[in-house]
């Protein structure tokens, strides 16, 4: 498709964000919205999700941006019209030291202040909801019944088939190569768009697309790998989304087998695409411990993906004149994609947004005179 020479909108990415805002912007009305994305759709950071969505977080932006998204997600098939295989199977962080019980209390609290259903659990009932957990070491768990998994492709299609539906444009194969946003001028490797406002979406790659319109975005790329099992015949009855909080174990139903993965403390920033199973002693660790049953269950091949990572493991949301990003969601922008979507909009309309996200701004990393951060999140 050849590229158009004026857009009212660009967006710079195609992952669950990047087409979330597209088809937001579309759907409200905002003509000529041009999607560019240098690769295909997704296939940046979203479809190397491990796809789970939930509102269980510390802090009110975030607990707000998921519970929205949730209530999208559960809509998605009527609007904007596509099945994405959600399983509400909840979500269950298993606890396992005084300070960390403690800490899921005071979130919990505020989870039900915000009307997500979430609760502290003991370690029997935990045990109940996830057979396969072993609970040497455990004294809680926080769960919300509400939560769970979805595949994060078919999000990504969805909202691309919704945005064209809505007439936006939406482009694969296209990588911008330079911004001039004075002129209003998006330079793309297949010819220049004079556009009137410029969102960036771009994920992991989102500082290079920053310092093209000298808005400093602090996001730094930071691999995060996947394992999948055999099929697991004996595997019966519903397989929470369950988290192992103080080793960031995890797994979740996948097809007749499971999905698992955690973080891995040693892995260096930067852009490692390729799987490898340099974190396997470690991940084996882990399972010992809180899932000696799938010690040796059989393996197959995992992936690699991009976690965006900001320096406080927050997003950047805002927009300076007529740039604005979305980014750095430190593993949680798939699960957030639709309510962003929805402030991105609001954002660009001058109205005020779905969500508060004014601490999000860039601006909170800015330095005055003495080096200590203007503002930060609270």
């Amino acid at each position: 498709m050849t590229v158009p020479s004026t857009a009212e909108v660009v967006v710079i990415g195609g992952g669950a964000i990047g087409v979330s805002i597209a088809f937001h912007l579309a759907e409200a009305g905002v003509r000529d919205v041009v999607l560019v994305e240098r690769d295909g759709l997704g296939g940046g950071s979203t479809c190397r999700a491990a796809g789970g969505v939930r509102a269980q977080f510390s802090d009110r932006i975030n607990i707000e941006l998921g519970a929205r998204s949730l209530r999208a997600f559960a809509g998605f098939g009527q609007r904007p019209g596509q099945e994405i295989d959600l399983h509400r199977v909840g979500y269950l962080f298993l606890l396992s030291t005084p300070g960390d019980v403690a800490a899921f209390e005071r979130d919990v609290a505020l989870q039900n202040e915000l009307g997500v259903t979430s609760r502290m659990i003991d370690v029997a009932e935990a045990k109940r909801l996830s057979p396969l957990i072993a609970t040497d070491g455990l004294l809680a768990a926080a769960w919300s019944p509400d939560d769970g998994h979805c595949t994060p492709e078919s999000v990504v299609l969805g909202y691309a088939r919704g945005a064209r539906g809505h007439g936006a444009t939406v482009l694969t194969g296209i990588a911008v190569t330079g911004l001039d946003l004075a002129a209003g001028t998006v330079r793309t490797s297949r010819g220049d768009i004079t556009a009137g406002a410029v969102v960036c979406a771009a994920g992991a790659w989102s500082a290079a697309i920053g310092k093209m319109a000298g808005v400093p975005l602090p996001v730094t790329p930071l691999r995060r790998q996947i394992i999948f099992t055999e099929p697991l015949p004996a595997l019966t009855g519903v397989v929470p989304f369950t988290i192992d909080f103080t080793s960031t174990f995890y797994f979740h139903r996948e097809g007749p087998g499971l999905l698992m993965g955690m973080s891995d403390p040693e892995q260096e920033p930067g852009f490692h695409l390729d799987y490898s199973d340099d974190w396997l002693p470690r991940f084996a660790a882990a399972v010992g411990v809180r899932a000696p049953q799938l010690a040796e269950v059989g393996l197959r091949n995992g992936w690699a993906g991009l976690y965006e990572v900001t320096p406080d493991h927050n997003a950047l949301i805002g927009r300076q004149d007529n740039f604005l990003y979305a980014t750095g969601f430190s593993g949680h922008g798939f699960l957030q994609a639709p309510a962003v979507g929805e402030v991105i909009r609001d954002l660009y309309l001058d109205r005020a947004p779905v969500v508060d996200v004014g601490p999000l701004t860039a601006a909170r990393f800015l330095t005055d005179a003495t080096g200590r951060p203007e503002s930060h999140i609270v």
